[in-house]
């Protein structure tokens, strides 16, 4: 495959999944720098592994193998990289309505999860199958089942802090 070709094919496929990576991104981050750097690298790791991907598994898998990897490394670093800030004196609910509170809320303990159940919950609120769950993060459809009643339980249980 041409050069030229190559590219005009990744920049569709980037236009077609641009919203998926960007929502993996975000459930790692919540600083658009930080969301803006996670799209990037993932970008660049999607590129790196075009040539040889060959449409082995659904497009769309792989779209969100790479970006979770990608995301999930990232934040492997950033923690053993950077002490836990405490600071509580951010506003994070600048819009005051019911919704916003709770999507903020949702967002804030998703992020007290671990990278890979983070993963796990994320492909869930994206309305996924349990198979495409497990195929994306490398699990049985069984234990996909397993981890996500355990991680609600959890969620249910972290306070309001």
């Amino acid at each position: 495959m041409a050069m030229n070709e190559a590219q005009d094919r990744f920049t569709l496929l980037v236009k077609q999944h641009k919203s998926t990576i960007y929502t993996v991104c975000y459930m790692f981050s919540n600083n658009r720098d930080e969301v803006s750097d996670l799209f990037q690298e993932v970008l660049v790791r999607l590129w790196k592994g075009f040539a040889s991907f060959g449409g082995r598994s659904d497009v769309r898998t792989w779209i969100y193998r790479v970006s979770l990897n990608t995301c999930i490394s990232s934040d492997r670093k950033k923690r053993r990289m950077q002490p836990v800030s405490l600071d509580m004196n951010v506003d994070l609910y600048a819009d005051d309505d019911a919704d916003t509170r709770q999507i903020d809320l949702l967002h804030k303990r998703i992020g007290k999860l671990q990278p890979f159940d983070r993963a796990v919950v994320l492909l869930w609120l994206e309305n996924m199958s349990y198979e495409e769950i497990a195929a994306i993060v490398g699990i049985g459809v069984k234990n996909v089942s397993v981890r996500l009643y355990r991680i609600k339980e959890q969620l249910k249980r972290m306070s309001n802090d």
